[in-house]
């Protein structure tokens, strides 16, 4: 009933917005004008700022941080992990997450958050992802994606599971993600290192690296790109509330 729901809402927003369509110069791609992300009961359109003039300022206008701590990341933060650009975020708003099976997750301190994010993104700054294997919250938040905490898994079946049978790839002595959710993860840009340590910290407790997308461009790049942003509704911090 739920989707049943949101395809209506996204059809007539459809309508709707295709009714501007026409006006618009700077469209997203050459066949592309705007996308629509729901958000806090909504519907947001993402599209770009249609004034040719425009530029950036503030944080995300420049260009020279001191590095350590800004300096520049590699493409890759691990070399099973996808890394994406603005198009591939865009879809992954319009297929994973509509269907209910991925979760964007705007990985900076609350403070950066609280500025302005992606629409779609659920704020979990990237030290949650660097707590102990142990910590309750950490546990909390995997949950939150779908994981399964395990507790007397049988030796024999784990040798199994080591070998790659029985989903063992997704399997962990500790956690079970064969129904976690894909993760989208950005931060401030590619000179940020929020986001690359939460993937880092996701990785070592085993969520498989096939269910994690890195955003290496961030708001910096999204900014750039005139692509839309919000200020959040709600900036308490998400845990279990991504799965809702």
């Amino acid at each position: 009933m739920y989707k049943s729901f949101v395809s209506v809402i996204f059809l007539t927003a459809a309508v709707s917005f295709g009714a501007q369509a026409k006006d618009v110069a700077v469209k997203i791609t050459q066949d592309k004008s705007y996308s629509t992300v729901h958000v806090d009961g909504e519907l947001i359109k993402i599209s770009r700022i249609q004034d040719t003039s425009h530029v950036i300022d503030g944080s995300y206008a420049k260009t020279s941080r001191p590095c350590p701590p800004f300096c520049i990341n590699p493409l890759h933060v691990d070399d099973n992990v996808e890394t994406v650009a603005e198009l591939e975020v865009i879809k992954f708003i319009e297929t994973v997450m509509y269907r209910g099976d991925g979760v964007m997750i705007d990985a900076r301190t609350s403070s950066w958050y609280k500025k302005g994010t992606i629409p779609g993104s659920v704020n979990i700054p990237f030290t949650e992802f660097e707590k102990d294997a142990d910590d309750p919250q950490l546990a909390e938040i995997l949950e939150s994606f779908g994981a399964v905490e395990r507790s007397d898994v049988n030796p024999v079946l784990r040798m199994v599971e080591n070998v790659g049978l029985l989903g063992g790839d997704e399997k962990t002595d500790k956690w079970d993600f064969t129904d976690a959710k894909e993760l989208l993860l950005w931060c401030n840009g590619p000179w940020c290192g929020q986001s690359p340590r939460a993937i880092r910290g996701l990785l070592k407790v085993g969520y498989p690296a096939e269910k994690l997308h890195y955003y290496r461009g961030g708001m910096q790049m999204w900014q750039s790109l005139g692509l839309t942003t919000i200020k959040p509704k709600s900036t308490s911090v998400a845990k279990t509330e991504v799965n809702k």
